[in-house]
C-alpha cells in the first residue's frame, strides 16, 4: 500500500500552502484532509478569508487529483466555488475533501470545510483537468 501522506512530506508543500499554513493530515486519490490556521488568514474585520477557504479546497481537490492520476500527469483546476456558511475567526479549520467524479481527464471533488467545534464553515467545489506531462 503507498504512504500517499509520506509522499506528500517528501516533495513537499507549495510556497502558497506553507504561506497560509496548511497541513495535509490524511491522503489518498479518495479522501483528503487537512488543517489551516485562522490566524495570519482573516480579513479585516477578523473572520476567515474567504479566499483562504479556497485555497486549503484547490489544495485538497488538487493533490487528490495529481495522486488519482499518477505522477507522469499535471493537474489544473478549471473550475472552483465556494459558499461560505459561518464566520470562523480563531483556532483551525478543517477541510475534507471527497471526490465527486475522478475521471481520466476531469476530477471533481467537494470539500468541507469545519471549525475547531465541528461546525460547517464552507463548501467548495473544484474541478481539474488532467493533463499529459509534456
Amino acid at each position: 500500500m503507498i504512504d500517499y501522506l509520506a509522499e506528500i512530506e517528501k516533495r513537499g508543500y507549495a510556497p502558497l500552502d506553507l504561506k497560509m499554513g496548511i497541513k495535509i493530515t490524511e491522503a489518498s486519490p479518495s479522501r483528503m484532509v487537512g488543517t489551516m490556521p485562522v490566524e495570519g488568514n482573516t480579513q479585516p474585520l477578523g473572520f476567515l478569508h474567504g479566499g483562504a477557504n479556497v485555497v486549503l479546497a484547490e489544495s485538497l481537490g488538487s493533490i487528490g487529483t495529481a495522486l488519482h492520476a499518477g505522477p507522469d500527469r499535471k493537474i489544473v483546476g478549471v473550475d472552483i466555488n465556494a459558499t461560505h456558511h459561518k464566520s470562523a475567526t480563531s483556532g483551525i479549520v478543517t477541510g475534507v475533501a471527497t471526490p465527486i467524479s475522478l475521471g481520466r481527464t476531469l476530477c471533481s471533488w467537494e470539500i468541507v470545510i469545519t471549525n475547531d467545534k465541528g461546525q460547517r464553515t464552507c463548501t467548495a467545489r473544484i474541478t481539474c483537468l488532467i493533463l499529459e506531462q509534456s
